[in-house]
């Protein structure tokens, strides 16, 4: 059992685009269906479905890629952990690498990419960085 399962999404599709692959399968929840409508919306994954397996749901998440073969994702990092939470405030909300990338986090509004959660004027805790 993962203890962390945010990281271990992260992790999967960290590892499904070194490997160039068009795809990186992941067990489902909730919370990792929110990650990748963000992801979707902000354009850093093609989309993604649910399918039931041996009576398990998983996610199939299709990475984006652009014309020379290189992922639209350039990194993915963990920020809050189970260990060690960070919160921000919504002058706090970090930008992401001078803007081009997104923070993730989890607002009482529900996960919010760092730009909608200013829009809303709710801080949260830091999920991840997304560039």
């Amino acid at each position: 059992m993962h203890t962390d399962p945010i990281a271990d999404y992260l992790t999967r599709l960290r590892n499904g685009i070194m490997a160039g692959h068009d795809a990186v399968v992941v067990p489902a929840s909730s919370m990792k269906e929110r990650l990748c409508g963000i992801l979707k919306s902000e354009g850093y994954i093609h989309g993604y479905k649910t399918v039931e397996h041996d009576g398990r749901n998983y996610l199939i998440v299709n990475i984006k890629y652009v014309k020379s073969g290189e992922s639209v994702i350039h990194g993915l990092k963990r920020i809050s952990s189970p260990g060690l939470r960070i919160y921000a405030g919504v002058k706090e909300i970090p930008d992401v690498n001078g803007g081009l990338g997104i923070a993730i986090l989890s607002t009482p509004k529900g996960l919010l990419s760092g730009k909608e959660a200013r829009k809303q004027n709710v801080g949260g805790e830091v999920l991840a960085h997304v560039w």
